[in-house]
């Protein structure tokens, strides 16, 4: 069996027990555009943002999920642990980030001819990757 993929991108789920500061984030800092919110069942509630064609669903739990995320980014853990967003303005992301306080994981640094990167951390923890090509 293969996969008959019907969407050009993959949507991105974050647990958190506080959305107001990923909504900060995201939405505000990163300028990520609102997609509707509504209750999950359980009594969950899940705020969307569009990136692309992309979506990011910021979910909040009825109940606190018992453990957190190992912290350290990449080198924190196996598993899920960053994911990379494609732009065309890395240096005026980046630093529109580190001025509201983000945390800059990895400032921004051509990793190969053409190519740069920069890895923040999101109010939670979760690392996010800038690409940048030429």
């Amino acid at each position: 069996m293969t996969l008959q993929i019907s969407k050009d991108s993959i949507d991105l789920g974050i647990i958190t027990n506080d959305v107001e500061p990923l909504l900060k984030f995201y939405r505000d800092t990163l300028g990520l555009e609102p997609d509707g919110e509504w209750q999950m069942p359980g009594g969950g509630h899940m705020t969307r943002l569009k990136c692309g064609t992309t979506v990011i669903k910021l979910v909040v739990n009825a109940q606190q999920p018992p453990a957190k995320s190992a912290p350290g980014g990449i080198g924190g853990s196996t598993g899920y642990r960053y994911f990379t967003i494609s732009i065309s303005n890395i240096a005026d992301v980046t630093r529109a980030c580190q001025d509201a306080v983000h945390k800059i994981a990895v400032p921004v640094t051509e990793i190969r001819p053409g190519t740069s990167i920069s890895i923040i951390a999101d109010p939670d923890g979760n690392w996010m990757e800038l690409l940048q090509t030429a």
